[in-house]
């Protein structure tokens, strides 16, 4: 039997052709510069009708390219080539597993900080890197849990001064420019690095998602597992975020509170899911009117 691979990396990819090369070549100077030495690169292309595929086969034709004809959505995506990879109970089995949006630059050595951190730490089940812009900008890569709060400021005009506290579920900056790793609730998926062993004991990505909230349902379940999970600024990936959704403004949103409403159906009390339910609906009411110039 062969040696199962250290890491294995999965790229989910819809009309990002260009941003998808580039994703592909700065992760293969990656691992080529500074390891791990064994690693599978996966993409999944959703039915794109950009050229994707056919550039993928012709540029990297070590990555391991699977085309299931449709689009399966984030979740669908990703389970269909960790099942390729034969999890959850396959024989060869990679060390872990890194989801990485196709809108991504991965720097330096950032793959291998992330996995030896996790060979260095057995209770962690799942890392990120520092994430920013393209242009340098600092971007938050990991969040606290949301609540109700969460959701006002995603709706509502709220005070500007509250947006990049922990009432919006984000992490001091300060951590991250610390550069020591620091315990997180849930890593933002655009690159979410999880240990095999995680992944066997809570599943796959829940499929009743279609875009947006997995990683964070994916995480909430590690947590309930026992699991720490943690970010790790001395790893850095640029990730031009929401290049591969632009086109469907209107649609992603609809997908987005969608899969909000399902997060919370799943973990929260049902009188938590009805203040849940009544805050979206006044809240996209709001926006509907604020938008027509009501």
């Amino acid at each position: 039997m062969a040696n199962p691979p250290e890491l294995a990396v999965i790229i989910v990819s819809y009309n990002t052709r260009d941003l998808l090369q580039r994703a592909i070549a700065s992760l293969q100077t990656s691992l080529h510069a500074h390891g791990p030495s064994h690693a599978r690169i996966i993409v999944v292309d959703n039915a794109s009708h950009d050229g994707s595929a056919e550039m993928v086969r012709r540029t990297f034709p070590d990555v391991e390219l699977l085309e299931p004809g449709e689009n399966l959505g984030f979740a669908r995506a990703n389970n269909l080539a960790l099942r390729h990879l034969g999890f959850p109970h396959g024989d060869a089995l990679p060390e872990a597993v890194w989801l990485l949006n196709p809108d991504t630059e991965t720097v330096g050595n950032a793959p291998a900080q992330l996995l030896a951190h996790l060979r260095a730490h057995p209770d962690v089940a799942a890392v990120g890197p520092r994430l920013q812009y393209g242009d340098g900008r600092f971007q938050h890569g990991a969040f606290a849990f949301p609540g109700l709060l969460q959701i006002a400021f995603d709706l509502f005009p709220l005070p500007a001064r509250l947006y990049e506290t922990r009432l919006n579920g984000r992490y001091p900056r300060a951590w991250y420019e610390q550069g020591k790793p620091f315990d997180v609730d849930m890593v933002l998926g655009a690159a979410l690095m999880v240990r095999r062993e995680a992944i066997q004991q809570v599943g796959l990505l829940d499929e009743g998602y279609f875009m947006y909230v997995e990683e964070l349902d994916w995480c909430r379940r590690m947590k309930q597992a026992g699991w720490r999970l943690q970010l790790v600024p001395t790893a850095l990936v640029i990730h031009h975020e929401g290049q591969s959704t632009r086109q469907f403004r209107e649609e992603m949103f609809r997908a987005l509170w969608r899969s909000r409403l399902r997060y919370y159906t799943k973990f929260a009390p049902r009188p938590y899911v009805w203040l849940v339910r009544a805050l979206v609906a006044v809240g996209l009411a709001w926006q509907k009117q604020r938008a027509r110039g009501g």
